[in-house]
């Protein structure tokens, strides 16, 4: 419980301390008001609608959604500031298959072990090189953390090169939500291994459940490419030097620590409770598997509103959504069309609104501002790695993002969480914001569903850009302040199913004041004589500074 008495501390008991009250020029605060609700609910219907099947990135449906917003864009006023002049940002996408005859074994005490794919073990495919043999010795680094900043290292005191580690999924319980969840990212994991000398990372499971199953990587596994015509392993990392990433049993895995004398229980109860527990393991792995690929061509689009200083004009503040879902899928009630309305047709359609109001103010703020609507983030946030990493604009003089992911505009916002802002001076414009519209701001409610890191947020993060993403708080008109617990009820029924679509669900009000707290947030960046910096001796300025 100490990362939401943190974050509380932070955001409401501090808040006086860096809050201002928030005054806003007359024709800002004017436009301000204009936010049209009914403008959000016709972005949301045109963009969840059946004729674009669901906006699966490399399909016509999603190309629709493509040229939607370009015309919004166009209407608005909005400049291109994709590639070469356009609107578009070319992302080119990897899905990769692992072979059915991929074969995995292990060596322990003079015996060898052969384990079934599915079952035993599960192999993501190599997504660059097609056919793979690996013969290491291997050693289990804990959750495969390094995390100097709050004193913990699974890789202290191991010799890990030219081993596979074998790690468990998680992190100690004293780490903050968002510390862990960025801990536990893959990108991160991947390239820690690699870092120490690592040639492939296995996680372990620890499910007591006899029924249990490694994950189903069937259905392949997406990559984003880079300029070069390298392939990420995970987000924006790429390496030659790792040669396996899988999955094995809690059978395997208790096997693999029981050869090392080590309990299964004892190992996780240990770590868990922040004391590493690595050690070199008395077992090696033989591999041997292939890949092979589906590459196809998506697109984010980019939009600019220039600011009207001389100088800061040439610095940027993003608003980004996700312009993609997951197309069209397993039936569900009679319907197979994920179509996407509230994830994320609804933050699309903020971030036009918010792009309209920028577009009708008299006098724009100094800095400039893009529209970032990105492809593949239900692939696992390929567009925003792609973009972050590779912006249309200098990467350095990007100064901030503020991200909208599904706001779940089901209820009247009467409190907000800032996700991410608690690391960064972007607590300040959070405050201003909220406390000139009157929605409190609150702790995380959900810390467990790791949203930090799940969100397009956290590919500029991992550029070093502070960023952030606000989502909704637990306050409620009855005076319950549950929202969460109405939240749970509307995913059980909506999330990632074909019933999410354009639906009595909507609370459009609410969708007005997530466009106006995000505005206020990013105009006060854009008219900031500093830019936002990450604060001292923070973990994510530390780690991912630019």
């Amino acid at each position: 419980m100490k990362f939401k008495s943190f974050l509380f501390g932070a955001l409401l008991i501090s808040g006086p301390a860096f809050a201002q009250k928030l005054t806003l020029d007359k024709d800002v605060a004017k436009t301000l008001e204009m936010v049209k609700p009914l403008a959000i609910r016709s972005h949301i219907q045109y963009l969840a609608d059946d004729k674009l099947k669901g906006r699966l990135p490399g399909t016509p449906g999603y190309q629709m959604a493509v040229d939607y917003v370009v015309q919004q864009f166009k209407g608005l006023g909005v400049q291109p500031a994709g590639e070469n002049g356009a609107y578009t940002q070319q992302v080119r996408i990897r899905k990769a298959f692992t072979g059915k005859d991929a074969t995995f074994a292990l060596t322990s005490g003079g015996k060898t072990i052969p384990l079934v794919q599915g079952r035993d073990f599960s192999l993501y495919p190599n997504p660059q090189n097609p056919s793979v043999t690996v013969e290491a010795p291997l050693a289990f680094a804990g959750y495969g953390i390094t995390a100097p900043e709050v004193g913990y290292d699974d890789y202290a005191n191991l010799d890990v090169k030219g081993k596979v580690v074998v790690i468990l999924r998680g992190a100690p319980k004293n780490f903050q939500s968002t510390i862990a969840a960025a801990s536990m990212h893959f990108s991160t994991i991947l390239q820690n291994a690699v870092n120490h000398g690592a040639v492939g990372v296995i996680i372990g499971s620890t499910s007591s459940n006899p029924r249990a199953t490694v994950p189903d990587l069937s259905k392949g596994v997406n990559s984003v490419m880079t300029p070069d015509g390298k392939v990420a392993a995970s987000g924006s990392f790429v390496s030659d030097q790792s040669k396996i990433f899988s999955y094995i049993n809690a059978a395997t895995f208790n096997t693999l620590l029981q050869g090392a004398g080590l309990d299964t229980a004892q190992v996780s109860a240990k770590l868990k409770g922040g004391t590493p527990a690595s050690v070199a393991l008395p077992a090696t792995l033989q591999g041997r598997y292939t890949s092979v690929y589906q590459d196809f061509d998506s697109y984010n689009v980019v939009g600019k509103i220039t600011g009207s200083d001389a100088t800061l004009r040439n610095e940027y503040v993003v608003h980004s959504a996700h312009l993609d879902h997951m197309g069209i899928g397993a039936p569900i009630k009679g319907d197979s069309i994920y179509n996407g309305a509230h994830d994320n047709a609804s933050g699309v359609a903020s971030v036009l609104e918010i792009a309209r109001v920028y577009s009708q103010l008299k006098q724009k703020p100094k800095r400039s501002l893009l529209f970032v609507l990105m492809t593949g983030e239900e692939m696992g946030l390929l567009g925003s790695a792609y973009f972050a990493k590779y912006p249309t604009v200098p990467k350095q003089n990007i100064v901030a993002n503020i991200n909208t992911d599904m706001p779940t505009i089901i209820a009247p916002l009467l409190s907000a969480v800032a996700l991410g802002a608690e690391h960064s001076t972007l607590k300040g414009p959070v405050a201003n914001a909220s406390g000139y519209l009157g929605i409190a701001l609150e702790a995380d409610p959900e810390p467990d569903q790791n949203r930090f890191i799940r969100s397009d947020q956290f590919s500029f993060v991992a550029q070093g850009i502070p960023a952030l993403h606000i989502k909704y708080g637990n306050k409620t008109k009855d005076g319950q302040n549950n929202l969460n617990k109405q939240v749970e009820v509307w995913r059980a029924a909506f999330y990632h199913k074909p019933q999410d679509e354009l639906n009595d669900s909507f609370d459009f009000e609410a969708g007005k004041r997530y466009v106006q707290l995000n505005f206020l947030i990013s105009y006060q960046v854009a008219q900031a004589a500093q830019r936002p910096t990450w604060n001292a001796k923070d973990i994510f300025g530390g780690r991912y500074k630019k």
